[in-house]
């Protein structure tokens, strides 16, 4: 049998505008994304059919995985189909990316088991049916990323040696919705602090953190209750700038130093039980996918 194991990396927000509604309901984001070092592990393994041997304990009806590895099936007419296994370590719905990240790692994987020969920029296309996120996931490293998120315009890996990420474990229903329920004219900005943070990067990798950004911060002690609790535990360590990732209720600092850092990580997880991780940013390689038979 030919097997395709994927790496599928989490990512955290440096910036997240809202520029206003569209037509179709949705709105235009504008936000600089980095994936980090904290990964899911997906392999596929050829089958007739396709189905989920692991679905890291997210059913079948809102597993992005299992619904990217649907989406590319029917737009390649591939007539074979594969058993996707997930191993999880990305916390689940906590704007880190993951489901996202796995969907993402599938469309790569299958498209060497399936010997598809498809470009990033095709499986992105494809992606973007599956979840907003996706077609950057896709690439992974570093982006601007602009409207629904298929824009996605590639930047340089950034200067950030190190990242602390907080997790709390808050569960909201409809997370999202109830976020953006919230953000009203208001809130919309041009994508300014994006954009010029993207400049820096592309110009000397220099991401300050004063440059960071999340138009959804100061709703995350409203929607998540407790989550002020965390981020002032993380300020009490030292932690400066602290910010949202995505729609929360993650939340990530950069530690002055790698030492203080790993203290940081072991005073939240071994201390207080958190889901805390100390990563550093994440750079694809020109080539992915390690294939066995």
């Amino acid at each position: 049998m030919s097997k395709v194991t994927e790496l599928a990396h989490a990512k955290v927000n440096l910036t997240l505008e809202i520029l206003g509604k569209r037509t179709d309901g949705f709105h235009n984001l504008v936000t600089v994304i980095t994936t980090i070092g904290l990964h899911d592990i997906v392999t596929v393994v050829e089958s007739d059919t396709l189905t989920m041997a692991d679905d890291g304990g997210i059913p079948s009806d809102r597993n992005l995985a299992f619904t990217a590895a649907k989406v590319l099936q029917e737009a390649t007419a591939v007539k074979v189909g594969a058993e996707i296994s997930l191993e999880k370590h990305i916390p689940e719905s906590a704007g880190l990316g993951g489901g996202s990240a796995d969907a993402a790692a599938v469309l790569r994987a299958l498209n060497h088991l399936w010997s598809l020969e498809l470009s990033r920029a095709e499986l992105a296309e494809i992606g973007a049916t599956v979840g907003s996120d996706v077609p950057f996931l896709v690439h992974e490293g570093t982006a601007l990323v602009q409207g629904r998120g298929e824009d996605v315009t590639p930047l340089p890996p950034p200067a950030i040696e190190r990242l602390l990420v907080l997790s709390p474990d808050i569960p909201v229903a409809n997370k999202t919705a109830t976020l953006f329920s919230h953000i009203g004219p208001s809130r919309y900005t041009r994508g300014a602090l994006s954009h010029k943070l993207a400049a820096r990067i592309r110009a000397g990798h220099d991401a300050p953190p004063e440059f960071f950004f999340n138009v959804f911060q100061d709703l995350a002690p409203e929607v998540f209750e407790g989550w002020d609790r965390h981020r002032d535990a993380l300020a009490g360590l030292g932690a400066r700038e602290i910010t949202l990732s995505g729609a929360g209720p993650s939340m990530f600092a950069i530690p002055p130093v790698k030492e203080i850092g790993t203290t940081w990580k072991l005073l939240l997880s071994r201390t207080r039980g958190w889901n805390a991780f100390h990563t550093e940013t994440f750079t694809p390689a020109a080539s992915s996918g390690k294939q066995t038979r």
